[in-house]
């Protein structure tokens, strides 16, 4: 099993057309079939890196709505942020992980000393956009958990990247957790005006401010109905 700390740039590049089909040809518009996909909000979708997408999360099949927000030519520089004791399990989830969806892998351990988030920063540093979800893990659908304070260190360190606040309604009723079979459901997708870190004073501060700004997208969030 690769280590969760192995940064994928190098496999993804070697990779990036097969990487490219997949999701142009398979992947998104699979989830636009299953899901409807309304999107509000989509001219602040960053098209640009560094750029970072923080977005609450209820599904396995977040990280694909999101990257199917994007347009085409955009996809390439888009990568999810996930979990490497999920997404590097074993060697077949590794590599379509890393070389079909493009993940950033980072360990939910900590080790001492260890910056977990160094692959993002990697992810950032080459002008990458990258899909974070602050929870750290999939909750129930029913609003949202604690925020983790990562994005606010990334936003700290990279102040030029713009954070840009994503609510998704319905992932968790096409896939639950603990599902293995998605179900058509119309989905939407709300996305937020873009936080910078030059506005905030400290992290906590940030994070907060994340987090209202989640919480007025899913406010505002429409009805759910089925596709």
């Amino acid at each position: 099993m690769p280590s969760p700390r192995t940064e994928p740039a190098e496999a993804a590049r070697s990779h990036s057309w097969l990487r490219q089909a997949f999701l142009t040809a398979l992947a998104v518009p699979a989830v636009r079939f299953l899901t409807g996909m309304d999107v509000i909000g989509r001219e602040r979708l960053p098209q640009t890196g560094p750029a970072i997408v923080a977005a609450n999360h209820a599904s396995h099949m977040d990280a694909f709505m999101l990257l199917s927000l994007f347009p085409a030519k955009t996809l390439a520089k888009v990568r999810p942020v996930a979990a490497a004791d999920y997404f590097l399990a074993n060697p077949a989830i590794s590599w379509v992980s890393l070389n079909l969806i493009g993940i950033s892998p980072i360990s939910r351990k900590v080790k001492r000393g260890e910056d977990v988030l160094a692959p993002a920063r990697r992810a950032l540093e080459r002008g990458e956009i990258i899909l974070v979800f602050p929870e750290g893990t999939r909750g129930s659908g029913q609003g949202m958990g604690d925020l983790k304070g990562g994005v606010a260190r990334l936003a700290e360190a990279y102040p030029a990247a713009p954070v840009i606040p994503i609510w998704i309604q319905g992932a968790d009723r096409v896939l639950p957790k603990g599902a293995r079979t998605p179900v058509p459901m119309n989905c939407t997708a709300l996305v937020g005006e873009p936080l910078v870190w030059a506005e905030r004073q400290d992290r906590p501060g940030f994070t907060a401010a994340l987090r209202e700004s989640l919480e007025a997208l899913a406010a505002a969030a429409p009805p759910q109905k089925w596709s």
